[in-house]
Parts: C-alpha cells; sequence; structure tokens
C-alpha cells in the first residue's frame, strides 16, 4: 500500500472520527435541552403552588386577624351586612357532606371496580368502563341542572317536605360525582394484583368470591385507599353543582335544610362583596386550601405506602 493511500484512509478515519463526536455533542446538547425544558415545566407547576399559597396567605390572613381566630373559625352566624363572620356552618356542612358522599359513594365504586375487575366479561367490562369515562367527563353544571330539576322535586314529593334542596340533595349528586375517580382507581388498583396470588387462593379451595375479598382486596388495599381520599378531594372541592341542589343558606347543616358548603360561600358572595367581606373569603379560600393540602398529604402517604 502506498504512502498516498495510507494518508487518504486516515483523512476518511479522522473525518469520520469527527462526525461522531460531532454527532455525540450535539446529542448531548439536544438531552441537556430537553432536561431543561422537564426541569423548567416542574419548577413551573412548583412556582404555581407557591405563588397560590402565598397570596391566599397574604389575602386570607388579614380578616382572620381583625376578626379574631376563634370567631371566625367558631362563629356560628355568616351575615356580613351585621358585621358577623362565622363560617362554622359551612366547615360543618362541608364535613358532613363530604362524609356522606363518600359513605355512599365509595362503597359503590369500590364494589363496581371490584366487579369489572374480576367477574364482568369483556364486552360487559367494555361498556361500563366507558360509561364512566363519559360520566367523568359530565360538566359540574349538568350535574346540578339534573339534581335542581329531578332529584330535588323527587325528594320533596317522596319525604313530604317543602323544599327538597339540602343537605340531602348535595350529598347525593357529591355521591354520583365522585364516583368516576373511585371506580378508575380502585380498578387500576386491583388489576396490579398479581394473578398467581389468586392462583394459589384457589388452589388452596377458597372459591372466587372468598379469593376477591381476603386475597386480591388486601394486596390492594392501598390503591383502594387512595381512591377513597380523592374522592374526599373531589367532593370538598365542588361548588356548582352543590350550589345548585343544597338552598345556599348559611344555616347549621341539617339533613333536609338549605345549607352553604365552603366552596358555595366563595363562589355565591364573590361577585359583589367589599371590605372586610371580600377579605372573608380569602380567608375561607386559605381555609379550604389547607383542607385540600391534607388530603393531598394524606393520598401522597397512601399512594407510597403502595409503590412499597
Amino acid at each position: 500500500m502506498t504512502n498516498e493511500s495510507v494518508n487518504h484512509a486516515k483523512s476518511a478515519t479522522v473525518k469520520i472520527e469527527t462526525k461522531r463526536k460531532s454527532a455525540r455533542k450535539a446529542k448531548g446538547l439536544c438531552e441537556k435541552a430537553i432536561y431543561a425544558a422537564f426541569f423548567l415545566t416542574g419548577l413551573t407547576s412548583a412556582l404555581c403552588v407557591v405563588l397560590i399559597t402565598v397570596y391566599l396567605i397574604a389575602s386570607g390572613t388579614p380578616a382572620i386577624r381583625e376578626i379574631g381566630l376563634t370567631s371566625f373559625l367558631f362563629g356560628k352566624e355568616w351575615s356580613p351586612s351585621s358585621g358577623e363572620y362565622g363560617i362554622l356552618p359551612f366547615i360543618l356542612t362541608s364535613i358532613y357532606g363530604t362524609a356522606g358522599a363518600v359513605a355512599i359513594g365509595v362503597p359503590v365504586g369500590f364494589m363496581c371496580s371490584l366487579y369489572l375487575s374480576k367477574v364482568a366479561p369483556h364486552k360487559i367490562r367494555t361498556v361500563i368502563e366507558g360509561a364512566v369515562g363519559l360520566l367523568s367527563g359530565i360538566p359540574s353544571v349538568v350535574f346540578g341542572l339534573i339534581g335542581m330539576s329531578v332529584l330535588v322535586p323527587a325528594i320533596r314529593s317522596f319525604f313530604g317536605i317543602p323544599d327538597g334542596s339540602g343537605l340531602f340533595a348535595a350529598i347525593i349528586v357529591l355521591a354520583v360525582m365522585i364516583l368516576p375517580s373511585v371506580i378508575k382507581v380502585s380498578l387500576n388498583a386491583l388489576d396490579a394484583v398479581p394473578k398467581e396470588y389468586e392462583d394459589a387462593s384457589l388452589a388452596l379451595g377458597a372459591t372466587p368470591i372468598e379469593t376477591y375479598l381476603r386475597v386480591s382486596v388486601p394486596a390492594a388495599r392501598s390503591g383502594i385507599t387512595a381512591s377513597a381520599v380523592l374522592g374526599v378531594g373531589r367532593a370538598i372541592g365542588e361548588a356548582t353543582a352543590v350550589m345548585m341542589v343544597s338552598g345556599n343558606a348559611a344555616n347549621m347543616p341539617s339533613i333536609f335544610q338549605s345549607v352553604r358548603f365552603l366552596t358555595t360561600a366563595i363562589a355565591s358572595e364573590m361577585s359583589y362583596a367589599t371590605g372586610l367581606g371580600r377579605q372573608a373569603l380569602f380567608s375561607i379560600a386559605l381555609i379550604l386550601f389547607i383542607f385540600i393540602m391534607i388530603i393531598n398529604a394524606t393520598l401522597n402517604f397512601f399512594l407510597g405506602r403502595s409503590k412499597k
């Protein structure tokens, strides 16, 4: 081989190596840009939470300082025109309404998810899953409209009361609204249970129902609990549908009496409130935000347990 051929081969090798280095460098820069985009996206989400938290604290604490924390949280009268800013009726109504919705919606959603995951034929599961997905996409105002035009008159006629709007109607509507979240999360948790667990239980002589209830459900316990916590968050944060069926009156909670939730108190008065009354609404939003943060922390706890 002549020197010219050797030099040509070396030159070609150098060019190929240079191209490879350039390609690796470009690929590295591209990956760094993607990582930077991911970081900025995550940082933006975290920053939004921080800004909302700071804004609510800055806007909500002045009214609490002026009214007094005890009077604000435990006062039973809400009448801005009279200088009364007690939100205990709103807090108790939100707690009772959420608890009632969860007591109805979670068992129904859990049993539905257990049926879909372990018992239902494929075609039936496909149909019901599609219906659940459709239910999750219905706007809140539609739930409120149906509740106001169908459920409220039905309650009034069935129980023989002057007005069907109240806590009971709100509980029923909320129970229906949390069903998609409970069903989807519980279904995913049950589907994730290894089939070997169920096969071993059946091999030991257990019936299918015993296997589902004593093996599959305990194995999916963390996911099912997370679905209940999600249902709580969905129920406590709802405003539009609840406002349309609850009567929206600032009364202490009673099953057939018109009531007002924390969310509906903000939604119904924010458009015209001024002065201390408007600041008190921001204080209600701060209390509601604290409730939601506690629920999210509980959800993360159970999700962490399920991963372990």
